[in-house]
């Protein structure tokens, strides 16, 4: 056959047949790369742990709880009694700073909510989602200690997140609630030293089912 009546070349080369492969199995690795990615980054071990909103008065955990050695429940009132541990009024915080440290300019806002009869703008540090159900009262007069969620806000000078407060992180504690069960008139003590663990410790796993925490 003469070079006028030979065929013309191929314009794709015999290995580009793989070319869809090659595509599809790309986009099945990158697919599956941004779930995963997705699931860990954006989880709350790496969105909400830490989190460190600044405060409109600078009050210090770590003077309070641990140089004065002030209960949690003295302004956290409702932590026994209802759902939320409830942040203190002005008033409470007047009934030392009356008389202590009363004219110090970083309590001018504490002065001022009095006077106004208006609330300081705390900002909220740890929050459960809108949909899921966590009333303090059942964990705290079971012997669940303070620092099992909070962390050791003895130590802070600002309160920060230390716990993911998730589903799974929830669900880890109801399956093996042993370690953080307490004597009852201990769950706000901060250590985790020997000793400080109820003596009757709960063997099997709390309940789970769905209405437990999601109402």
């Amino acid at each position: 056959m003469s070079e006028k009546n030979a065929p013309p070349p191929f314009l794709f080369k015999r290995w580009m047949n793989k070319t869809p492969k090659m595509i599809a199995l790309g986009g099945a690795v990158f697919t599956v790369l941004v779930i995963v990615g997705v699931w860990y980054y954006a989880s709350p071990k790496n969105t909400q742990i830490g989190y460190t909103p600044k405060q409109p008065i600078p009050y210090s955990h770590k003077l309070h709880v641990d140089g004065l050695g002030m209960d949690c429940r003295y302004c956290h009132t409702g932590v026994e009694t209802g759902k939320n541990a409830l942040i203190p009024p002005s008033q409470t915080c007047m009934n030392c700073h009356a008389t202590i440290k009363a004219d110090s300019p970083k309590l001018a806002p504490l002065r001022k909510s009095v006077q106004d009869k208006t609330p300081i703008p705390w900002i909220r540090v740890n929050k459960i989602p809108d949909h899921a159900h966590f009333p303090h009262q059942a964990h705290v007069t079971k012997g669940v200690g303070c620092v099992s969620c909070h962390g050791r806000v003895d130590q802070m000078e600002e309160v920060r997140v230390v716990s993911p407060l998730s589903m799974s992180w929830c669900l880890e504690c109801h399956q093996n609630p042993s370690g953080h069960i307490r004597d009852k008139n201990k769950v706000t003590e901060m250590t985790d030293a020997p000793g400080t663990l109820s003596t009757t410790l709960l063997k099997t796993p709390l309940k789970t089912d769905c209405s437990r925490c999601h109402r």
